[in-house]
């Protein structure tokens, strides 16, 4: 299965939005997920152009949301949808009220990346209630709260626990299976974050050479990145390894690994997740060991997702995106991936 890793462009690229995330939805319905149908149980969605859709992002810091929310912006006009989009400026609190404020302005369809899995899971109830479908794009919500095919239309996303452990295994292998690690957690209470690190952790348990020495949040940002690995490394001068659960944390440590006088990829031997061009820039140059790819280009399936629901289709309840491996062997033919 291709991943989204173009943006959607001119006619041509217009016309792949159907096929790619057709495949998608295919194989998707293939894991034997469970499926959600356009029934009564969740509100319907009009068939109309425009459709005025909702896009209420967690923050635009880092290349990985710029390039999720250009996504949204190039697929627009292709799909028939007048897009309202707001940036809760890394607050669950502001997306909470930027997504109620959609709501008010009784918009279509709200499709969005949920900050955090518990504070933003009633929202989705609140939309619900309004009559308005949602879909959830990159990370999902508290199921235990709203769940997908009663609540909520899909998730569309990666399998984050699968990040972890390919990331884990890679770095088992770079390192002989032993090391001393440190973990760079994405924002606590996060989807992608909680996942990552279960995936990360179950594998590096069964390694009885590999230790997690410290495991911290870095918010998903670099200089925090960079500021939580400076403190770490003065605690844990023998690390070995790191992980961080996305391109710009391992960026920021290895901003702080040459600080302290080390050689990253030589002295400390890192993985991360995301595949940015900074990312795949750090490969190529010998400072970053791989990197699990985690597309960001989810426009052009989420307007597919949204014509089959509005047409009465079945859609899986997670509609899953499989994800590139990028490490010194196919990075530099692998550049045009990068975001």
């Amino acid at each position: 299965m291709a991943s989204l890793n173009t943006q959607s462009r001119g006619h041509a690229r217009k016309q792949q939005i159907r096929p790619l995330a057709a495949s998608l939805l295919a194989l998707a319905i293939g894991f034997g997920g469970a499926v959600a149908h356009a029934d009564d149980a969740l509100p319907k969605l009009p068939s109309k152009t425009p459709l005025k859709v909702g896009f209420a992002q967690t923050e635009s810091n880092n290349p990985w949301r710029l390039a999720e929310t250009k996504s949204f912006k190039d697929v627009a006009a292709k799909c028939g949808w007048q897009v309202v989009m707001t940036d809760a400026n890394g607050s669950n609190s502001k997306q909470v009220s930027d997504i109620q404020s959609m709501i008010a302005q009784h918009v279509d369809l709200l499709v969005f990346p949920p900050r955090e899995e518990k504070p933003l899971a009633p929202i989705v109830l609140q939309a619900k209630k309004a009559g308005i479908p949602v879909i959830l794009v990159d990370r999902d919500v508290d199921q235990s709260v709203a769940k997908a095919g009663r609540d909520y239309i899909t998730f569309i996303g990666s399998d984050f626990i699968d990040q972890g452990h390919r990331a884990a295994d890679w770095l088992v292998t770079a390192t002989g299976g032993k090391a001393k690690i440190i973990e760079l957690e994405g924002t606590t209470g996060a989807s992608a974050a909680n996942d990552r690190k279960k995936g990360f952790d179950e594998v590096i348990a069964k390694n009885s050479g590999m230790t997690i020495i410290a495991s911290q949040s870095g918010d998903f940002a670099r200089d925090k990145g960079r500021q939580v690995m400076e403190t770490l490394l003065q605690a844990h001068p023998d690390v070995t390894a790191v992980y961080a659960h996305n391109d710009e944390m391992a960026l920021g440590a290895i901003a702080a690994i040459k600080a302290a006088g080390k050689q990253p990829g030589k002295d400390i031997q890192i993985v991360t997740i995301d595949g940015t061009k900074g990312g795949m820039d750090a490969i190529a140059a010998g400072e970053l060991g791989a990197s699990v790819q985690s597309s960001p280009f989810f426009g052009p399936l989420a307007c597919d997702v949204a014509q089959r629901y509005a047409k009465g289709e079945k859609i899986p309840t997670w509609v899953k995106v499989s994800d590139r491996f990028y490490d010194k062997s196919n990075v530099q033919q692998s550049m045009q991936y990068g975001y």
